[in-house]
């Protein structure tokens, strides 16, 4: 396609395809996996954290670490799109492995947990930014890379939409009372779908082929590491998508505990969950929205109005346990977390055009690696560590009649703590807007360098 071409409608779905891919399996890990360690698995709260933080420990090393790896990427099928046919397969193996509950001794338990889930992240890690950094070379046109952050988005939360109202019902289904017998069937069937996924992704999307032979040049490491100097909107997206992701996967993993515990309705765990396919609503108003304003102000939208969701939920409890108040302020939170988590998507892309017109490194795998897939990992660790912690400090005791001061930490983990995370999110996001307003200026003289390259050639 032509740079700055609008892209083909299969092109936007396989694109779509490749987040759906991977939210089929790693969906199931956010939302359960803190329970499933707990109450299934047989881990205490305390140990299930720690195995989430350890995750995140490692993660902090292998973002990096993939990103220099996609940089020196060379093949046939570009840098990014090769990926996904290379490691569908290990990531589906691991994402199985993860909800296995072989009857091991309890240290020997905990090992596992912590060896099968770091692996399966660590995966999750090198197929999933892939799907962040082809995105610059997909195309070059900022409002179609908007386009296809949104039908991304699409991918994501149809994927999201179809584990939460699938995933509990498959698993007491297929178990019968049993929860282990029933991912162990569960896990497999997600799984395979995640692979095929993958596959028509990588067969469907190219490329540009003058971005490509711009990311091939060689790319020492430590080139790779200057990218980040002086990179301002980078600092920005990475700071408030970290605080972003800690406080929206606290949100998600506190669900279960707090509807069956607080609200004594259990039942509504996974329909609550799959009111995340609201926040298509704001996604796809996307391209609408910044013709209007500045991304700098939808993306700030987004983050209060996600707080706005906890303020009410807060009412809700406050107000007798209100389910319709808990409701409607969890709807809104989910409803207004499309544009807080698709916006960061896509100017990441605009970061790595900002980072070639300031130091002349293209380095689109290491910044997206870091900017998305690390603020994604670390994320999830630490909106799944602190929400633990918090249940183990108010004395949680599971499958047991809670006392009101674990009742309140089940409640503090779930509507207090993301609260926080998500206006912290938002203090950084204000900075942006004055390097948004570079990028018609960037990008001119970004394909002036290039034309000139091709030229000298």
């Amino acid at each position: 396609m032509n740079p700055g071409a609008k892209t083909s409608l299969l092109q936007r779905f396989s694109y779509a395809a490749s987040d759906t891919a991977g939210q089929l399996v790693f969906c199931v890990i956010s939302f359960y996996l803190l329970k499933f360690y707990t109450d299934v698995y047989g881990l205490s709260a305390e140990a299930a954290g720690m195995v989430l933080l350890v995750a995140r420990c490692v993660d902090a090393v292998d973002a990096p670490v993939w990103g220099i790896i996609f940089d020196k990427t060379r093949s046939r099928w570009g840098k990014s799109r090769p990926w996904f046919l290379w490691l569908c397969g290990p990531f589906a193996a691991f994402g199985v492995l993860t909800f296995l509950t072989p009857d091991f001794s309890y240290r020997a338990k905990v090992f596992y947990a912590a060896a099968t889930y770091i692996i399966c992240s660590v995966l999750y890690t090198g197929i999933n930014t892939p799907v962040t950094s082809i995105l610059s070379a997909l195309t070059s046109d900022p409002r179609e890379r908007v386009t296809l952050t949104c039908f991304r988005m699409f991918g994501s939360k149809l994927g999201v939409l179809f584990v939460n109202l699938t995933a509990l019902q498959l698993v007491q289904f297929f178990g019968q009372g049993d929860d282990r017998r029933g991912f162990l069937m569960v896990m497999p069937l997600y799984a395979g779908g995640s692979v095929l996924l993958y596959l028509l992704a990588f067969w469907q999307l190219r490329e540009m082929k003058e971005v490509v032979a711009e990311e091939c040049r060689p790319l020492p490491v430590a080139q790779s590491l200057r990218a980040i100097r002086g990179n301002w909107p980078w600092l920005i997206i990475f700071v408030s998508s970290l605080f972003f992701w800690i406080g929206f996967i606290a949100r998600v993993s506190a669900a279960p505990y707090f509807f069956e515990y607080c609200l004594h309705r259990k039942d509504l765990t996974g329909p609550a969950n799959s009111l995340d396919f609201l926040s298509l609503g704001t996604a796809f108003a996307l391209p609408f929205l910044c013709q209007r304003t500045s991304k700098r102000n939808v993306w700030l939208l987004g983050l209060l109005g996600m707080v706005a969701g906890q303020v009410v939920m807060f009412l809700g409890i406050q107000n007798g346990l209100s389910v319709p108040w808990i409701m409607a302020g969890w709807a809104l939170g989910f409803l207004m977390s499309g544009m807080a988590m698709a916006l960061p998507f896509s100017v990441l892309s605009d970061s790595v055009d900002y980072g070639e017109w300031k130091t002349g490194i293209r380095a689109a795998g290491f910044l997206t690696a870091i900017g998305a897939a690390f603020c994604l990992k670390a994320g999830s660790g630490l909106g799944g560590a602190l929400p633990a912690w918090i249940l183990q400090v108010y004395g949680y005791v599971p499958q047991a009649p809670q006392t009101p001061e674990s009742l309140r930490g089940i409640e503090l983990a779930c509507v207090g703590l993301p609260a926080v995370f998500f206006a912290l999110a938002a203090v950084p996001v204000w900075f942006y807007e004055k390097f948004e307003r570079l990028e018609p200026q960037i990008h001119l003289e970004l394909s002036r360098r290039r034309q000139k390259m091709a030229t000298d050639h």
